[in-house]
């Protein structure tokens, strides 16, 4: 009996769900794979660079600075390159230079977001779809179960039960890993976003002397 139980249990629509979290647990992996070396390729978090070619620019090495955001080794140099650009362009106009450095940081932001609303997507499906298989499952087992005569086996309902509630588990653990992959790249892309408007401040109007709110 046991074995008729999960032989219905592993129907077609069951093995569809089993199958369909594997693809989800292979993006989410995938994804995260690809971002991490996409991060490292597009240079994000890279602080220090856009520090040392910020002050080379604010102590009046325009040309050294220039050179050296030129080098685009980083989502910060990107964008200093474009707002120095625009300094150089129009001295008397910072808002040209202001907005330079605004559509470079759209661009990188873009590019670094890619692909995130799929980690989103399973995050959100797989849950629901470990759920589905579960319902699924429980269906087919008192399906079956409701067709036996005679006394039922605990031992072969809970078996039965136990392979039905699998797809729930597996669905919560790629949600899980999902979403700490998820979590760890947007507060990257945060992290970014905001040192992009520092250094695009800093560049244009200088730097605040932290020791000025000490008086």
């Amino acid at each position: 009996m046991f074995d008729a139980i999960s032989l219905d249990l592993y129907n077609p629509t069951t093995l569809a769900v089993f199958v369909t979290l594997g693809l989800l647990s292979f993006i989410a992996v995938t994804v995260g794979f690809y971002k991490f070396v996409q991060f490292a390729r597009l240079g994000v978090g890279k602080r220090r660079e856009a520090e040392r070619i910020l002050d080379t620019w604010l102590s009046g090495n325009a040309d050294e600075a220039m050179r050296a955001a030129a080098a685009r080794r980083s989502v910060l140099a990107r964008v200093l390159q474009s707002v120095f650009s625009g300094l150089q362009a129009r001295p008397n106009d910072p808002a040209y230079a202001e907005e330079l450095g605004r559509q470079s940081a759209i661009i990188e932001l873009a590019t670094m977001g890619e692909r995130m609303r799929l980690l989103d997507m399973v995050v959100q499906a797989a849950p629901m779809l470990g759920l589905l298989g579960t319902v699924i499952g429980m269906i087919d087992a008192f399906g079956v179960l409701s067709l036996t005569q005679g006394a039922i086996d605990p031992a072969t309902l809970a078996g039965g039960i136990w392979v039905a509630l699998t797809t729930t588990a597996i669905g919560l653990a790629i949600a899980i890993v999902a979403f700490f992959i998820a979590t760890w790249l947007e507060g990257r892309i945060d992290r970014e976003r905001n040192m992009i408007e520092a250094v695009i401040s800093a560049a244009i109007h200088g730097r605040v002397d932290p020791s000025a709110s000490r008086h």
